[in-house]
């Protein structure tokens, strides 16, 4: 992408005039987001621009997963674990209000892990909350949960946006207006444009930022103007790599390139013929280059893999191998299953890896005789027709969750995969007492998923994060989606 400079960004209205942008204060903050979420609420939906705005901000979790992956306390001050791994009693931080000025106690954490494994609950890990045998609260300032068998990620898990303590009389309003006991609260939320927050003076600890205002910019030649025009302070995982050049050089800004635990995927629905069939889907997985494809659809931020696993994670091996890219193999697996003349449906949603990757993947399978109709769409259609209903074939799409092989052994989830071996192997997984033994069956688990070809998966995302010099306090990496907006100050 060639240079923008201010004076073509005023002229075609996509910059505010410079006195404007003199009026935003040192405590005040504009950070660009690509995807608007469809409610607010992470405890029943499942997008992760949700976490990206309340996560750690508006609402809180017990732990708190830092940048470096690291699990910290957060409402619950301490914990101990038993010795079989199925009971764990969490000390609470007492005297915490809700922004509602409801008392924060054990009380709303038993309410807020039964309602997410309630038979209603939309909670996208609703399976690990129906893990839980019982949640007890002894008393005010104690929580104890009692697994059926043991979770080891359970610290972690309970720092994810989906573990969020809610308030029990507000809970059902937290899609529009989320009530929590973060640093900051819930003000307006112009859809389509723009949400505000604000900082609450109930806080236990104050913080710098005191207004930060999350402003919706999908295109990535827009995601630049705005920056460029100083209409955006920050923007985490924005995408300008074909500028990239341009902002380093600029003395204005300071450009992050953050590792994640993303995996940046072809998700196959195994309930569609001829998809069910091993052979199509290997043949699928031997048609994609996947660097080609990360030059295509990340700009060349990403490491390519070969299953849901990603470098850098603990017990990560490299399985690029079982599914190399070859065509010719293709073609031969596609004869074998007797398919000729494959018509398929990939769905994009409306993010700009997937808009830029899907011509590239179209045009690699057209090479080994697979015809793909493309089909843009908009976020909401892709949570309710491809998540929700799985009126779908392929779609190319990012799980952001660092901990999510169960997925796989979900009958009900939207790929549809299912395999009793699988299954079996993520209980051993899950039960595992020694951390040597769970680092296998972790490797064992990634070995299957790319001999089954459960998807094609194709590389780790690396975020970029361009923002203004005097910023501070922005995360070096990101192992989860989440904007922790109390960690900013401006120098």
């Amino acid at each position: 992408m060639p240079a923008i400079t201010r004076r073509a960004l005023l002229l075609t209205g996509l910059a505010a005039p410079l006195p404007l942008l003199a009026q935003r204060g040192r405590d005040a903050l504009v950070m660009g987001m690509t995807l608007e979420p469809p409610g607010l609420d992470p405890t029943a939906g499942a997008a992760s621009a949700i976490a990206e705005i309340v996560l750690y901000n508006v609402l809180e979790t017990l732990t708190k997963i830092g940048s470096d992956g690291q699990v910290r306390a957060l409402l619950a001050e301490s914990w101990s674990i038993s010795s079989d791994q199925k009971s764990y009693t969490f000390k609470l931080r007492r005297g915490l209000k809700f922004h509602n000025g409801e008392p924060f106690n054990a009380a709303a954490v038993k309410f807020s892990f039964e309602r997410a494994a309630a038979e209603a609950s939309s909670n996208k890990d609703k399976r690990l909350f129906a893990g839980f045998a019982s949640v007890t609260a002894p008393d005010e300032g104690t929580v104890q949960i009692l697994l059926k068998s043991p979770e080891p990620d359970l610290l972690f898990l309970l720092g994810q946006a989906s573990a969020c303590i809610v308030e029990p009389k507000s809970a059902a309003g937290n899609a529009q207006t989320p009530v929590g006991t973060g640093p900051y609260r819930f003000e307006a939320w112009s859809r389509g444009a723009s949400l505000t927050l604000v900082a609450w003076p109930g806080y236990r600890v104050p913080v710098a930022i005191k207004r930060v205002q999350f402003r919706f910019i999908s295109e990535p030649a827009a995601q630049v103007a705005a920056l460029l025009a100083g209409d955006v302070d920050a923007f985490p995982r924005v995408a300008v790599a074909r500028s990239l050049a341009q902002f380093k050089a600029d003395a204005r800004f300071q450009v992050i390139t953050s590792g994640s635990r993303a995996k940046t995927l072809i998700a196959i629905n195994h309930q569609r013929k001829p998809l069910g069939d091993l052979r199509v889907r290997r043949a699928l997985a031997a048609a994609i280059d996947r660097k080609a494809v990360i030059a295509a659809a990340a700009d060349g931020f990403g490491v390519p893999i070969g299953s849901h696993y990603v470098p850098g994670a603990p017990g990560y091996v490299d399985t690029t191998a079982i599914n190399p890219y070859d065509p010719a193999r293709a073609r031969a697996l596609l004869k074998e299953a007797g398919v000729n003349g494959l018509n398929l449906t990939m769905k994009l949603p409306p993010v700009p890896y997937a808009r830029q990757g899907g011509e590239l993947i179209k045009a690699q399978l057209a090479q080994v005789g697979v015809n793909l109709k493309l089909e843009n769409i908009e976020w909401a259609q892709w949570m309710a027709g491809v998540y929700g209903q799985r009126n779908y074939d392929l779609t190319l799409i990012s799980h952001v969750e660092p901990l999510d092989l169960g997925n796989y052994a979900k009958p009900a989830y939207y790929w549809g995969y299912q395999n009793p071996e699988f299954n079996k192997l993520y209980e051993r997984l899950r039960e595992a007492p020694k951390e040597a033994e769970r680092l296998q069956l972790l490797g064992d688990a990634q070995r299957l998923l790319a001999q089954d070809a459960a998807a094609v998966y194709l590389y780790q995302p690396q975020w970029l994060t361009v923002a203004k010099k005097g910023l501070q306090g922005l995360w070096a990496d990101m192992p989860i989606f989440a904007n922790d907006l109390a960690t900013l100050s401006w120098k």
